[in-house]
């Protein structure tokens, strides 16, 4: 033990979040989830003819691959890994979902012959999920190779996303709960 209380080695959020238990957790990624989605369809979105909304996605999608990492840095250590499993995802997918709204409006605002229809910030969130989920109504369709490109690229990351990143993080679960039983043997 360390002379604060804890073990060695263990960061010091992981005593708060004890205290906090798992209803902290979950009550959390229910606030992530909601300001991810506010800051959606309330922060400034401005696109010029430079296709800045690539630029959008290339950051946004690196900034999703280094949350997700420590996402299952976190997943590992914590003494909740199911609860914050859940949270993991409770804030990836909204942020995954916005990311690809986002660009789609831009690339809408920037090329309008771009889609089949003018995007709204609406229409290009409601997009994005019904290509995530597999829906595909058809009444919103990518018209040019740009769009169709990013769209594509949507698709692999749903499939990424949902297969890949959800077996890695059953694994960092069964991981953290493999170390909670060693922790706790003689």
């Amino acid at each position: 033990m360390s002379t604060e209380g804890r073990p060695r080695g263990q960061p010091p959020w992981v005593e708060r979040e004890r205290r906090g238990g798992a209803a902290g957790i979950v009550l959390r990624s229910l606030a992530g989830s909601v300001v991810i989605i506010a800051a959606y369809f309330l922060l400034p979105l401005t696109s010029r003819p430079d296709d800045r909304a690539i630029l959008v996605l290339g950051t946004g999608l690196a900034g999703l691959g280094l949350l997700l990492s420590l996402q299952i840095r976190t997943i590992l250590r914590s003494p909740f890994p199911l609860a914050r499993a859940i949270e993991a995802l409770a804030i990836s997918i909204p942020l995954f979902l916005v990311i690809f709204s986002a660009t789609y409006y831009l690339m809408g605002e920037a090329d309008p012959a771009g889609w089949s229809e003018p995007l709204s910030r609406l229409d290009a969130a409601y997009f994005t999920t019904t290509v995530f989920a597999t829906v595909g109504f058809g009444d919103i369709t990518p018209v040019s190779e740009l769009a169709r490109s990013v769209v594509t690229a949507q698709m692999i990351g749903d499939v990424v996303l949902v297969g890949l990143i959800a077996r890695v993080f059953v694994g960092a679960v069964k991981e953290g709960r493999r170390r909670q039983r060693a922790d706790k043997q003689p």
